[in-house]
């Protein structure tokens, strides 16, 4: 596993954002682990951020793309960092977009927060987390009425590995089924395991035997094959 995944794994411990415990998910599934991006609150956590993006989206789509496009909310100012993060590491000048969730009718009209986008441009599209698809579903079709627009694929932070809504696929395995564009993640929980299972972070174990035995048994249940 690359360094700065490892980083980030331990990143997203030391900023409280992944938790294992008991969690009822929005599926209403019991889950023993929960993330959440809402908590890189700080300039420094938001800047580590934007970099771990980058350097994803580099590893796995390289600079040939225009536009990182994040769902509101949470992918405004992840967005927003990362296109920061890129010019910082890259030297390549990316612009951001979001969609916004009611039309503006006056001043900066329109659907779309950020740069416009164009026939011809090259798309990222770019979340926190993707369980069931839910987000992609709704703004699809926005960036794809904006002319012939190429989407080039997703990333997200991490990959929960387990069902979507529609199969025993993962969410980001759907996505690249319906759409035709690719989805990656910075890390998935497999990574995460490997690297936090009965080791200290930020002072003491994270993932011991009881918590490794939640996980396992949960994706017994719910884990994409």
């Amino acid at each position: 596993m690359e360094s700065y995944k490892q980083e980030f794994i331990e990143f997203m411990i030391e900023s409280d954002v992944l938790k294992f415990g008991e969690f009822t998910l929005k599926s209403g599934r019991k889950s023993p682990f929960f993330m959440n991006a809402g908590l890189y609150v700080t300039g420094t956590q938001l800047h580590k951020l934007g970099q771990y993006y980058a350097k994803a989206i580099y590893d796995y789509y390289g600079t040939d793309f225009d536009v990182l496009f994040g769902p509101a909310y949470k992918g405004i100012p992840i967005g927003v960092a990362t296109c920061i993060a890129f010019s910082e590491l890259y030297g390549k000048e990316i612009k951001y977009c979001s969609n916004r969730k009611e039309v503006k009718d006056h001043g900066d009209v329109g659907i779309l927060l950020g740069s416009p986008i164009k026939d011809g441009d090259k798309v990222v599209m770019i979340e926190d987390v993707t369980t069931s698809g839910k987000s992609i579903e709704e703004t699809f079709p926005i960036i794809k009425a904006q002319g012939n627009v190429e989407i080039i694929g997703l990333m997200v932070s991490l990959n929960r590995m387990e069902k979507g809504r529609e199969s025993d696929k993962s969410a980001l395995e759907e996505i690249k089924e319906k759409y035709g564009f690719d989805a990656n993640a910075i890390v998935s929980m497999a990574d995460v395991v490997e690297h936090l299972y009965n080791k200290e972070c930020n002072g003491r174990v994270v993932i011991t035997d009881e918590i490794k035995a939640a996980i396992d048994k949960y994706y017994e249940q719910y884990g994409a094959k």
